[in-house]
């Protein structure tokens, strides 16, 4: 994301507060600025206006207004900047869990808004590619397994070796022009398919 095409959304009900905000966001570059002060309806207010970062200004959040403020983060999925002015151990840990990038504590100054928003961005890029890496290893792993277990099924039935195994799965992947776990979830599929029920 770069700051000269933002959309940048503050939800505030207080003027004063919002406005201090909106005086950072001009030093930060070319950035479109909404603003939602009721909280009521939060959500489909939210996605309607799509933004690509999320700043929420909380004066003395009570339990509820913070537990709305979550549910807009963990829906999201994109940059949350959360602002309080006072705060405890078990609200930061539910921030976290709820996927906000930057939770800042008595700290609403104009001239902290642009770095506070630079961390926030890199804390979600840097969050988003990790979660992309875990779930790229857990499919590469799933895969592994369901190869495997393909090669097992074939090894019992051809009666061949596991390198033969592999190189059948590996031709008929290239023949039908797929990915050689897609072929091997559809050869453990079947043979699963063709296993006498059990308890019968």
């Amino acid at each position: 994301m770069s700051a000269r095409s933002l959309k940048v959304l503050i939800i505030d009900a207080n003027l004063v507060r919002a406005a201090i905000l909106e005086e950072g966001l001009r030093d930060c570059g070319e950035i479109e600025v909404h603003h939602i002060r009721e909280m009521s309806n939060l959500l489909p207010r939210v996605a309607a206006i799509d933004p690509d970062v999320i700043l929420i200004d909380l004066e003395n959040p009570s339990r509820d207004t913070l537990e709305q403020m979550f549910q807009v983060s963990r829906w999201a999925e994109r940059p949350i900047a959360m602002f309080v002015d006072k705060s405890d151990s078990d609200a930061v840990q539910a921030a976290i869990d709820a996927g906000v990038s930057a939770y800042v504590v008595d700290g609403l100054r104009r001239e902290r808004i642009k770095p506070v928003l630079d961390v926030t961005i890199s804390r979600f890029n840097a969050f988003h590619r990790l979660q992309q890496e875990l779930n790229e290893a857990r499919s590469a792993l799933a895969d592994r397994k369901i190869i495997e277990r393909a090669k097992q099924i074939l090894i019992e039935r051809q009666g061949c070796t596991e390198a033969v195994a592999y190189a059948l799965l590996r031709r008929t992947a290239m023949d039908q022009g797929r990915k050689i776990a897609d072929i091997a979830r559809a050869l453990v599929t079947a043979a699963d398919l063709l296993q006498p029920g059990e308890g019968k």
